[in-house]
Order: C-alpha cells, then sequence, then structure tokens
C-alpha cells in the first residue's frame, strides 16, 4: 500500500465528492472547490492522501483562524479531517495528521483542533486522544460558542470539544 500525502490538487474534487456520496454523507462541492482556490492563495494547507487513482481522506491546515477558544494565540486548528471509511484501519488518518502536525511545528508550538461529541465522532476523538491531543479547559461548545453550565442543546455536528496539543512533547 503506497499512500501519498500531497497538496491538494483540482483533480481531487471529484474523487473527494464521490467518495462522500458514496458513503451517504453530504458535503456541498464549493466547499471542496474553497478548500482548493484558499490553498492555491495560501489561506490555508491541504493535506490529500492519494491512494492509487483515489483519495483515501484528507485534512485542512489554518495558520490562523482568529475564532475559538485560542482565537488570540495564533494557534494553527485542524479542520475537516476525514478518511473514507473503505481506507479506515489502515493508517492513513495517522499519516494525514502526521504532515499536518509537521507543518503547523513550523508556525507553532501548539496546534488546536474540535471534535464532535455524537458517537460519529467516535474513530476521531480516540485517534486525538492517542496522539496526545487533551481538552482545552474551556468545556463543551455548541453553534462555535462555549456552552453555558446547564444549557439546553442539540447533539449535532455543531456540539465539539476543543483540544489542543503541544507539539514539543513527544
Amino acid at each position: 500500500m503506497i499512500i501519498d500525502i500531497r497538496p491538494m490538487k483540482k483533480s481531487d474534487i471529484d474523487d473527494i465528492f464521490r467518495n462522500y456520496t458514496e458513503q451517504k454523507w453530504h458535503k456541498p462541492k464549493q466547499v471542496i472547490e474553497k478548500y482548493l482556490e484558499n490553498q492555491n492563495n495560501g489561506f490555508l494547507y491541504m493535506f490529500i492522501a492519494g491512494y492509487n487513482d483515489d483519495v483515501a481522506g484528507y485534512t485542512v491546515l489554518y495558520p490562523d483562524t482568529g475564532v475559538g477558544s485560542f482565537a488570540f494565540q495564533k494557534i494553527p486548528v485542524i479542520s475537516d479531517f476525514i478518511v473514507f471509511e473503505k481506507y479506515q484501519r489502515k493508517g492513513i488518518g495517522n499519516m494525514i495528521l502526521d504532515q499536518a502536525e509537521r507543518k503547523a511545528s513550523e508556525l507553532s508550538d501548539k496546534v488546536q483542533l474540535c471534535v464532535g461529541l455524537h458517537s460519529g465522532y467516535g474513530s476521531a476523538q480516540r485517534v486525538y486522544f492517542k496522539r496526545g491531543y487533551m481538552p482545552d479547559g474551556t468545556g463543551v461548545w455548541w453553534n462555535n460558542a462555549p456552552l453555558e453550565q446547564y444549557a439546553d442543546c442539540k447533539n449535532d455536528d455543531e456540539l465539539v470539544l476543543h483540544l489542543i496539543k503541544d507539539l514539543r512533547k513527544k
């Protein structure tokens, strides 16, 4: 198995969209196209896992989003991490994250991300904790804001926990 972790190219858009469709997940094609545009303009880094003639997964690294629990500390953010189901359990996710963290370490001593709390994110949660990501102490967030104690919420993709990793620790 040869996996090539590389920047996104135009031909990846259709592969990514097809893989989302095959596993019955909805991701607007415009979002994927915007990733390529923003990568080409230097606003973010894409890490594509190429496997044969397909895209097995990817993630996005934002050098500085200006949002989240560390908005003013200029800590890079890993976002939209996915390994398509047919390619899971082959170490591809760790390969993608290795490259994203390597790039983040050129920009900062830390990297952050957020993960959903419902069971659909269970695999990602386990990967992040095994890799040394820890809750940042701001509690649960919902709709891009900290959720107040005892507040009502919906267990959807917007209910997340922010995690941080010290890149200097091995």
